[in-house]
């Protein structure tokens, strides 16, 4: 336990960059003056989450920069953009949201005091795992796929922002196929990691 309390005090002193709560700027706003959350405003705005994001909250953002969404593979993307696909969409952004302010050090005492891993509920009913590991916090997702918090404390009116590397999904049964091999190696959400280390996959559709 000390051990683990030590090392998130020193992820805390070199990872963490504060900002200075923006008393006029929400969620929102603050995403948006965010030039690599570009990706994430438009998806927030393709699935009608824009006024909700504006609301009272507090809210704790999971927001994954613009280089997470391009490890989605273009055809997938474009298609959660398409009206047909908003419900699908609007559950893969509100599993990046969960009630309430945490902020990185709130992070640092939950993980101590549950032996470095704690399971947080999100906005779309779901749930993924927080957990230390490689020196550094990582999400887990319901599919066993992982996903580096790389900055922390982005702090708005309404909640705060932490940036993490990749987008997170909740469990699927939908099958997902390697965009960067002309051989069929296809699984489900939960075999996603395993298809990326085994079969070097970039990307799905």
């Amino acid at each position: 336990m000390r051990k683990i309390g030590l090392i998130l005090s020193i992820i805390l002193l070199a990872v963490v960059h504060s900002t200075k709560a923006q008393k006029s700027k929400d969620i929102v706003d603050v995403a948006v003056s965010v030039g690599d959350f570009s990706t994430l405003v438009t998806a927030l705005k393709e699935a009608d989450l824009i006024s909700a994001l504006k609301g009272d909250g507090p809210f704790t953002v999971f927001a994954p920069k613009n280089k997470g969404f391009a490890n989605i593979d273009l055809k997938t993307l474009n298609s959660l953009l398409e009206p047909a696909n908003k419900e699908k969409l609007e559950r893969i952004l509100t599993y990046h949201v969960v009630s309430g302010r945490i902020a990185s050090k709130d992070f640092a005492d939950i993980l101590k005091s549950n032996n470095g891993e704690v399971e947080l509920t999100t906005l779309s009913g779901d749930t993924l795992t927080a957990l230390y590991q490689e020196g550094g916090i990582y999400l887990k997702d319901e599919n066993g796929n992982y996903s580096k918090i790389s900055k922390t404390d982005i702090m708005a009116s309404n909640g705060v922002i932490h940036t993490i590397e990749d987008v997170i999904m909740p469990r699927t049964d939908e099958v997902y196929c390697c965009s960067n091999h002309k051989e069929k190696h296809c699984g489900t959400a939960d075999n996603l990691a395993n298809l990326r280390k085994t079969q070097g996959c970039k990307g799905f559709n």
